[in-house]
């Protein structure tokens, strides 16, 4: 089938060039292709097995021959084709109406030279066009669609990053950010969560800060779909539009993304997950931390190292069932030879026993600490009752130079 459709598409082309020779002899100059050419990516959408491209060609009048030709159309159909202005992630109103694809053949030709507005569009104007096409089922069914892909300024470049995005309050539910590249330099973000809950819809946002230190809104992201678990954003700038944003600029952006169980609670999150400078390398210490005064409370605490060398402390204790944060420390010295000076506040553990910190710097500011500084570090946890209480220890253990 996709042999016949390639020799359908070549007769095609050639009825046309036969059709231009002939205006040539009857009417003057014929129109032609000049030999460019540029072909987009048409994905699937509503149908996994119907996918295609569409091939821009120069015509040496200066306008252009866009040819459709997807793969899976039924026979028999027959659906509506047209360039929108802006990203498919963001959705526009209709540039050009094009030629409806022929389900039979997945084919669809037409002379561009204009939008429908009646403004000039030249073949070069099409390669630096900020658009997406879409193809619909049917004319009864625009809603529908069976392909789509963007293209001029919106094509991707096939360069892309992705980055975990981890469970939160449901354990069920983690999923991946996927940033891709444009040739304009702004950004895809494509969410892909599992196991969502069905019609739920959940927003999304990239924030400043480490998701340890929490922080304001940067970007607000297209809201997840429950039923697919899905959103896509095209990101060019920050919300307030203080800054523009590139692809350069959101793999070194200092941020975490969060996915909120829905408008009504923002404060319970599905997923969570550091993106740019503060994603994890995959380089991780773990030590103990014992018990002490308070009878079966023990776990660890773990160096997590990040793309700028900074660190992520993540303490997760067992048996901590009484209620209260627990305030936390890095001292200087090791437990043999405690008590020694607080170095660095952690944040607090909770009631369940979780603490986690963005650690990058001594209290008193007078040197950093990277990720090779702490694991080689003189130093040793206390983990605190309360901060009433700062004698009775929760626990406790030696880290870095000190550690097991």
């Amino acid at each position: 089938m996709k042999n016949l459709r390639f020799i359908s598409y070549l007769l095609a082309l050639t009825a046309f060039v036969l059709v231009s020779c002939d205006d040539d002899d009857n009417d003057g100059p014929g129109v032609l292709p000049t030999g460019q050419s540029k072909t987009f990516a048409l994905s699937s959408v509503a149908d996994p097995a119907i996918s295609g491209t569409a091939t821009f060609n120069a015509l040496d009048n200066g306008s252009t021959s866009i040819e459709l030709m997807l793969n899976g159309t039924p026979d028999g159909g027959s659906h509506p084709a047209h360039i929108h202005f802006n990203t498919a992630a963001e959705g526009g109103d209709i540039a050009v109406s094009l030629t409806s694809v022929d389900g039979s053949t997945g084919m669809s030709t037409t002379i561009v030279s204009a939008t429908d507005a009646g403004d000039p569009l030249t073949y070069y104007d099409l390669l630096d066009f900020d658009g997406y096409i879409n193809v619909h089922f049917s004319a009864d069914d625009l809603a529908t669609l069976v392909a789509q892909g963007d293209i001029g300024q919106n094509e991707l470049t096939g360069m892309s990053k992705d980055f975990a995005l981890a469970s939160v309050a449901d354990p069920n539910i983690s999923g991946t950010a996927m940033f891709y590249e444009r040739v304009n330099g702004e950004t895809l973000v494509t969410l892909a969560l599992e196991n969502t809950p069905a019609e739920g819809m959940h927003p999304a946002h990239i924030h400043f800060n480490t998701a340890a230190e929490g922080g304001g809104i940067a970007v607000t992201l297209g809201i997840v779909d429950g039923n697919t678990g899905m959103s896509k954003t095209n990101v060019s700038m920050l919300d307030d539009g203080s800054m523009m944003l590139k692809y350069d600029d959101l793999l070194d952006f200092d941020g975490y993304i969060n996915v909120h169980l829905s408008a009504d609670d923002l404060a319970t999150l599905v997923a969570q997950g550091d993106i740019g400078q503060n994603e994890l390398t995959g380089m991780s210490m773990s030590y103990d931390l014992n018990e002490v005064d308070v009878a079966g409370v023990s776990g660890t605490v773990d160096f997590r190292e990040r793309v700028n060398g900074e660190t992520l402390v993540e303490i997760n204790l067992t048996g901590t069932t009484f209620a209260g944060d627990h305030p936390t420390h890095i001292h200087l010295g090791s437990v043999a030879e405690a008590p020694g000076a607080i170095a660095v506040t952690l944040t607090s553990v909770n009631a369940m026993g979780v603490s986690k910190s963005n650690v990058t710097i001594l209290d008193d500011g007078s040197a950093m600490l990277s990720y090779s500084d702490l694991v080689a570090f003189d130093g040793y946890i206390n983990v605190h009752n309360s901060a009433a209480d700062l004698g009775t220890l929760v626990a406790q253990g030696d880290i870095g130079a000190n550690g097991n």
